[in-house]
């Protein structure tokens, strides 16, 4: 019998493959080891396979799609549903081959190779920032015990910390100023890491059409930009500016049931990353609202009427997250006074 349809549990070394007929009927059930992998799919007739969206995913669809095969990959917690009694690769390859094929099922863009690269330079920059915001926090907290506060913020701790080293009226041991020192070195070269880090995303920024359109909206930087259209890609993926708000998390939560709806707090869904990114841009551009004229402008400061802060901030995020896909999809620059059709007629 041909196949049809194949579902790939992914695995590190051992890979679960369940495949099925036009029909509906397991024909294949087999384990690869991750070096049989290409041989396998090379020699196997084209047909659709499906993935759960994890580690390594996106490599094998760029491998499997090279063969001549449909490879469409999914969210782990789109196929959890689909998966019989108790949970094993085999079963977890079939539930993957029952999802595919089904008609509402939400699919993953595959990324490309460049798209991957700007993504994990945003990642490493991610983590290191993060890793310079703790060190900044230990150093405060370790010299508030000695009696000695500086204000909050990574500024403050960069001026003042060589002249607390080098004060000799400060009744600090001989061994925490050497150990003081040495921690503003180690904050020095995080320093460094993250401008080595970003001057490769500033250089793609600047070849990138994409990147450059998405800069001109207010509160987005080309940080945002560059992580946004790696992550999106493909922008008509997404039928609509809701879809594309909904997969940032960007939207109420609904628990609705008898006929009642109730709209609950943001999702939170998809890429906490690139949420906080477009949700601290928002928050900036709300800061300069009163000198925006634009209807947007507009449209804050009424929401902000009647609204918290945070709600209005979330709100702005979301109608980014709407632009942002308007431009991306329709490949058009950004206009502030633009009137969408609906409004206009």
């Amino acid at each position: 019998m041909k196949i049809t349809t194949i579902g790939l549990d992914l695995a590190k070394n051992v890979f679960q493959v369940h495949g099925v007929d036009d029909r509906g009927k397991t024909v294949l059930t087999r384990q690869l080891r991750r070096q049989q992998m290409p041989s396998f799919f090379a020699k196997l007739e084209p047909c659709l396979i499906g993935m759960e969206a994890c580690s390594g995913a996106h490599f094998w669809a760029r491998v499997l799609r090279s063969f001549g095969h449909e490879v469409k990959l999914m969210a782990p917690q789109f196929v959890k549903p689909y998966v019989k009694a108790n949970k094993t690769d085999a079963a977890d390859a079939e539930a993957i081959s029952e999802a595919v094929t089904r008609p509402n099922m939400r699919f993953v863009p595959v990324k490309t190779v460049d798209q991957q690269a700007v993504l994990s330079l945003h990642r490493a920059r991610s983590g290191f920032v993060k890793a310079r915001t703790a060190l900044v926090n230990q150093i405060r907290g370790l010299l508030s015990e000695y009696g000695v506060v500086l204000a909050p913020g990574i500024r403050q701790v960069r001026a003042g910390v060589p002249s607390i080293v080098e004060d000799a009226e400060l009744d600090l041991p001989p061994m925490f100023r050497q150990l003081l020192s040495q921690l503003y070195q180690y904050l020095c070269q995080l320093d460094d890491q993250v401008q080595s880090i970003e001057q490769p995303l500033k250089n793609w920024h600047r070849s990138s059409v994409d990147s450059q359109r998405l800069e001109q909206v207010p509160g987005i930087g080309w940080l945002t930009a560059t992580a946004l259209v790696a992550s999106i890609g493909d922008a008509t993926s997404f039928k609509n500016g809701r879809q594309l708000a909904a997969w940032l998390g960007l939207v109420p939560r609904q628990h609705s049931s008898g006929g009642k709806p109730r709209l609950l707090g943001i999702s939170k869904r998809g890429d906490a990353y690139l949420r906080t990114l477009i949700i601290h841009g928002a928050r900036a551009a709300i800061r300069v609202v009163d000198r925006d004229r634009s209807p947007t402008g507009q449209w804050v400061r009424e929401v902000s009427k009647r609204r918290p802060k945070n709600v209005v901030v979330v709100a702005r995020a979301n109608k980014q997250a709407r632009i942002v896909w308007a431009l991306l999809a329709h490949q058009r620059d950004y206009d502030a006074l633009h009137t969408p059709v609906r409004q206009a007629a």
